[in-house]
């Protein structure tokens, strides 16, 4: 195994908020997707895991990482679960959008997500950290939030922010991020194929480009990123400035599917941002 020294708190910030940016791109292709390839959230959730993993062979290889058995074979039940994590926030928040609609589906994963890492963590739950969830819930709401208020929506959105939140703890401090990301998508995929055989696995020629896209950045490249930066700031933080993915799925929002953010939309941008950079602010001193 290769043993390499932690990045430093600013480098780790970096990492985290580069993880966020790459993951602001994924709901746009997740869109595209939805429309080219004719697959259904399941299995695009499957090609997104399996593609990830895909790539990050390529990069063990490239990197001369050795066999990725004898890492998996040290811990197996820590990279079943964090498969898991990885299938059931995808899962959860897939079945969440039909009961509760986009808006609090993305509220509710993306809101408990940080704060289950927090007390997971056994860190204190800040104001900054409830400052970004009141941020989010602003910017994503946009003053009309559509679905009913629908407890197994609901549910399944917690259960998302709960997958979220336990592949984020297993992969603190892991020596080799990159290698700890393709066994836990390896997993990730391994579980989802079953259900995902159901509605069928074979997407349209035309969808391939974007999903090796969808696997290679805000898959492979982000979470790569992300477990990097966790080997040097703490987990709930790493949350809050991945919250900077939300903003960027907006501003794309805007500039190429001319989307318009309300004066409410606007000033939950305001408060994320603001909250995400006190934030990093904080763990820098």
């Amino acid at each position: 195994m290769h043993h390499r020294l932690a990045p430093s708190s600013a480098r780790g910030l970096l990492y985290v908020a580069l993880a966020g940016i790459a993951w602001g791109t994924g709901g746009p292709t997740g869109a595209l997707l939805f429309q080219s390839s004719g697959l259904d959230s399941t299995a695009i959730s499957f090609w997104r895991l399996l593609g990830g993993a895909v790539w990050l062979v390529a990069a063990c290889r490239l990197l001369g990482r050795g066999p990725v058995i004898q890492q998996f074979a040290a811990a197996p039940v820590r990279y079943i679960l964090s498969g898991l994590g990885l299938a059931v926030c995808q899962l959860g928040y897939f079945a969440a959008i039909p009961r509760v609609g986009v808006a609090v589906a993305t509220v509710v994963s993306l809101g408990v997500g940080p704060l289950f890492i927090a007390l997971g963590a056994r860190e204190r739950i800040t104001g900054t950290l409830l400052l970004a969830v009141l941020g989010l819930a602003l910017l994503v709401s946009d003053g009309g939030a559509t679905g009913g208020a629908s407890i197994t929506g609901v549910a399944f959105s917690l259960l998302s922010g709960a997958g979220y939140a336990l592949t984020t703890l297993l992969n603190r401090d892991r020596q080799d991020p990159v290698t700890s990301a393709l066994l836990g998508f390896t997993t990730g995929a391994v579980i989802l194929l079953p259900l995902a055989m159901i509605g069928g696995v074979t997407p349209a020629a035309v969808s391939w480009p974007l999903l090796a896209y969808f696997g290679l950045v805000p898959t492979a490249l982000a979470y790569a990123l992300f477990y990097t930066g966790l080997r040097s700031v703490r987990a709930s933080t790493a949350a809050v400035v991945a919250l900077i993915e939300p903003l960027l799925a907006a501003l794309i929002g805007v500039l190429a599917f001319h989307e318009h953010l309300t004066p409410l939309g606007l000033t939950g941008a305001a408060v994320l941002l603001s909250a995400v950079l006190f934030q990093a602010r904080r763990e820098r001193q």
